[in-house]
């Protein structure tokens, strides 16, 4: 029979959890990734939030769906861009959290119906963003999201 758990310390797994998320975003921004390097960019995605279930709370599993749809929203992927937008918008709808995580939650909805050319779609959670936005708490995050904003393709028609 297959193990079914892994054999890490709850350390460890914080540890590769952080490590592969911001790995993550180091491919994310790379103007000139390959096609393999994309390839990596999904699976460390999927590694990262596999160590967060280890060791985190809904903030963490949110933020890990939230990552996993950017991911497959840049790559023009909108199946999984969709799918994984709405775990993170149900993780913080089902745990309460708010802020800075649920206004990026419906950003990756909007940005994941762009990406499948659903313009109505594009507009409502355009529209929640922002008014999730203007309960962010502090400034720096919220001008954040609202720069981010900015970047949904089809921002200017909704």
């Amino acid at each position: 029979m297959a193990e079914t758990t892994m054999n890490l310390t709850a350390q460890q797994h914080l540890q590769c959890g952080k490590a592969l998320f911001n790995f993550t975003w180091t491919l994310l921004e790379k103007a000139d990734r390959t096609e393999d390097e994309s390839e990596v960019m999904v699976k460390a995605a999927h590694a990262s939030a596999l160590h967060w279930l280890q060791v985190g709370k809904p903030v963490n599993f949110a933020r890990s769906e939230w990552q996993i749809s950017r991911v497959y929203g840049v790559l023009n992927r909108a199946e999984g861009a969709l799918h994984h937008g709405q775990r993170c918008l149900q993780i913080c709808e089902d745990h309460g959290v708010g802020d800075f995580d649920l206004a990026f939650a419906y950003e990756a909805l909007a940005r994941a119906h762009a990406v499948a050319g659903n313009r109505a779609e594009i507009k409502r959670f355009l529209d929640g963003a922002r008014e999730a936005g203007t309960r962010i708490a502090d400034a720096h995050d919220r001008e954040h999201l609202f720069n981010d904003l900015h970047t949904v393709p089809g921002y200017e028609e909704a």
